[in-house]
């Protein structure tokens, strides 16, 4: 067990599969000022997660503990915190991808990172949300500006990212056309989609047309073919930062929108998301949870690919 100035938290000292995953004791952190110190009940385990631990990612060679989304409770605060005070369930992002570590007993942020966790949910569904909230979020309002009465694709509409963005679209009034497999169609029709398409077995491009917004979650070839199926003006927002030059320049001759882009850490996101959690619009489907020291576990799981909702880690 960690000692009041040391704590556990889930670390790598090389690249690899999950089994570079092991549990540690680290110092505990302290809240400079305005942060506060969260002790972590949940935390989410999502794609960018086992790409850091395999690749290195952004954050390039470990040692380093993954996490960016976070559920818990406020244990203190630092000089100048007035969102919060000790005690106050919390949810947020850490800022990705600098601010990872979220895999560990408690985990220091700036306070504007959080919001206060709605009552109505426990700490595992609150865990869940914030990273794949905030990405649909930004994307969907700051990047696409979606209206009332649009029509908008959502690639991998299952997915972690997906099915929350599904919700959130129909919270904004969209008409949603999702693709998955057709396993998941009842799934997807369960969350609000109006229109799902089997991946599979249908050529997206040919089965849909006039689109406002897609939400690409995929990336490469997809984004690039996303943008055909747009109407004039229409965008496709990627989550996928990197790729060819095709994505913009096919954009640019169609007279559409390509953007692609980074969730960052954002309190007035949180809050909004929290807002659609309270009036019931907005739920994380978990496929499964796991206690920290079963890390390695969830990575496993999440390495297939084949998942409905979030995988999500239980601090005790």
């Amino acid at each position: 067990m960690s000692t009041v100035n040391t704590m556990r938290a889930i670390s790598q000292d090389v690249l690899g599969g999950p089994e570079v995953l092991k549990e540690v004791q680290v110092e505990r952190p302290a809240p400079r000022p305005n942060e506060v110190l969260v002790r972590v009940r949940a935390a989410g385990v999502n794609p960018t997660d086992w790409k850091h631990r395999a690749t290195g990612g952004f954050l390039g060679e470990p040692p380093f503990v993954l996490g960016w989304d976070v559920s818990g409770v406020v244990e203190a605060t630092g000089i100048g915190v007035a969102l919060f005070q000790p005690g106050d369930e919390v949810f947020g992002m850490l800022r990705y991808p600098f601010g990872h570590g979220s895999h560990a007993e408690y985990v220091t942020a700036p306070a504007r990172f959080f919001a206060l966790k709605p009552s109505g949910i426990d700490h595992t569904q609150a865990g869940a949300l914030p990273l794949v909230s905030l990405t649909a979020w930004q994307a969907l309002t700051e990047q696409a500006n979606l209206r009332p009465g649009q029509r908008v694709l959502i690639h991998a509409a299952a997915g972690g990212v997906g099915h929350v963005a599904v919700q959130i679209a129909k919270a904004l009034g969209a008409y949603v056309i999702g693709t998955a497999s057709a396993g998941k169609h009842d799934f997807l029709r369960g969350i609000g989609v109006d229109e799902a398409i089997d991946y599979r077995g249908v050529d997206f491009t040919e089965a849909v047309r006039d689109v406002d917004v897609v939400l690409d979650t995929i990336g490469g070839e997809t984004a690039v073919r996303s943008l055909r199926v747009l109407r004039p003006g229409g965008v496709v927002v990627s989550i996928l930062p990197v790729g060819s030059d095709e994505f913009p320049e096919e954009a640019e001759r169609l007279g559409v929108r390509a953007v692609r882009m980074l969730v960052d850490a954002d309190h007035a996101g949180m809050t909004a998301i929290a807002d659609l959690v309270e009036a019931g619009k907005l739920r994380a489907t978990i496929a499964e949870t796991f206690p920290l020291a079963d890390a390695a576990k969830a990575h496993a799981l999440g390495d297939t690919g084949r998942t409905t909702g979030k995988l999500v880690l239980l601090v005790d």
